[in-house]
C-alpha cells in the first residue's frame, strides 16, 4: 500500500514555475523584433518628415506667424476668417471640388479602362502603348503645347481651326475668359492623369492568377463582364485602393496646371484652387498661420474622401 502511494505521488504533475508575462502587444513586438529593426530607419524618416510636419502645421494653424515674429496664439480666428470672411477661398474650394468630382472619377475610370484594354495586347505592343499613355505625365514643359493650342490670337490651333471652318469670326481669348479657362484646365489635367495609377493597374492585371478564370468558368462565369466584376476587380483590389488614393490626392492638389495655363491668379479667380490659395498665403504673403489653416482643411478633405472611396471599393465583387 505504501509503495502504491509513493508511485501515485511520483506520477502527479508538478506545477510549472510562474513566469512574468508581457502584454500581448509587447510580446508580438518581441517575436517580430527583426522586422521592426528593418522598418526602423523608414519609420524614423517618415515620422520626422511627414508626421511631425503635419502635426506642427496643425499647431501653427492656431497662431499668427509671419516668419519674422514669434508665433502668437489666436485660437480659431484663422478658421473663422477662412470659412466666413474669405470669399476667394470659397471660390477656390468650389473649383477644387469641381476638379475632384470631374477629373477624379473620370481619370480613375480612364486609367483602369486603358490598362484593361492594353493588357489584352501582345507583350511588345503592350510595352509600347504603356509608354505612350504614361509619357505625358513625366514630360517636361508639356504645357507649352496647350498654350499654343489655346493661344488667344489667330495663330492658335483651336482659333485657327474654328475660324477656318466658319464657327467663329474673331479669335477667342480662351485662357483669359472665365467661361472657358476652368474647363480647359480640367481637360489638360485629364490628359496628364494617366500616370502612377495607370501603371499600378497594369501591374495588377499582370499579377492575376490565370487559373482563377478557369475556376470561374467552372463556377458559371460566362462572359467578360462577369470575369471583370467577380474575378479581375477583386483580385486587384490593392491596386484599386492605391490608384484611388493617388487620383484623389492629385485631383484635390491641382495647382501647377492652373498656374501654367491660367496664370497666378487666374482671371476673376476662375481657375483658383485651394492649393493655389495656399501658395498665395504661404509663399507670397508669408502668413504661415493662415496658410497652415488652409492646409489643415485640405488635409481633412483628402482624408475623408480617401476613407469614403476605400469603403466603397471594399464592396467590389461582393
Amino acid at each position: 500500500m505504501q509503495q502504491t502511494r509513493n508511485r501515485a505521488a511520483i506520477r502527479e504533475p508538478q506545477p510549472a514555475p510562474v513566469r512574468p508575462t508581457l502584454p500581448p502587444l509587447l510580446h508580438r513586438m518581441k517575436l517580430a523584433k527583426h522586422s521592426y529593426i528593418l522598418m526602423g530607419p523608414y519609420m524614423i524618416l517618415f515620422f520626422l518628415f511627414t508626421v511631425l510636419p503635419v502635426a506642427l502645421s496643425m499647431l501653427v494653424s492656431f497662431t499668427y506667424f509671419n516668419l519674422l515674429e514669434f508665433p502668437q496664439w489666436v485660437g480659431w480666428r484663422n478658421y473663422t476668417r477662412l470659412l466666413l470672411e474669405d470669399d476667394v477661398f470659397l471660390i477656390a474650394i468650389k473649383n477644387t471640388f469641381l476638379f475632384a468630382f470631374v477629373t477624379g472619377p473620370v481619370s480613375y475610370l480612364a486609367c483602369f479602362l486603358f490598362a484593361w484594354l492594353i493588357n489584352e495586347l501582345s507583350p511588345k505592343i503592350r510595352a509600347f502603348m504603356t509608354l505612350v499613355f504614361y509619357a505625358p505625365s513625366i514630360s517636361g514643359n508639356i504645357f507649352f503645347i496647350w498654350l499654343i493650342m489655346f493661344s488667344g490670337d489667330s495663330y492658335g490651333y483651336v482659333n485657327g481651326f474654328l475660324m477656318r471652318t466658319g464657327f467663329i469670326l474673331e479669335p477667342i481669348q480662351w485662357l483669359q475668359n472665365e467661361q472657358y479657362v476652368l474647363w480647359i484646365v480640367m481637360l489638360v489635367q485629364l490628359w496628364l492623369s494617366l500616370g502612377v495609377s495607370f501603371l499600378a493597374f497594369i501591374a495588377g492585371l499582370q499579377s492575376i492568377d490565370r487559373t482563377l478564370f478557369e475556376a470561374g468558368a467552372v463556377d458559371g462565369v460566362r462572359n467578360r463582364w462577369q470575369e471583370l466584376w467577380y474575378i479581375t476587380l477583386p483580385a486587384m483590389r490593392p491596386q484599386l485602393l492605391f490608384g484611388a488614393v493617388i487620383q484623389i490626392t492629385s485631383s484635390f492638389a491641382i495647382a501647377e496646371v492652373s498656374i501654367a495655363l491660367a496664370g497666378f491668379p487666374s482671371v476673376n479667380y476662375a481657375a483658383h484652387t485651394v492649393v493655389t490659395h495656399l501658395m498665395d498665403y504661404g509663399s507670397i504673403r508669408f502668413d504661415m498661420g493662415y496658410a497652415s489653416a488652409i492646409a489643415t482643411v485640405l488635409f481633412g478633405i483628402m482624408v475623408g474622401s480617401n476613407m469614403l472611396v476605400q469603403k466603397l471599393l471594399r464592396k467590389v465583387g461582393e
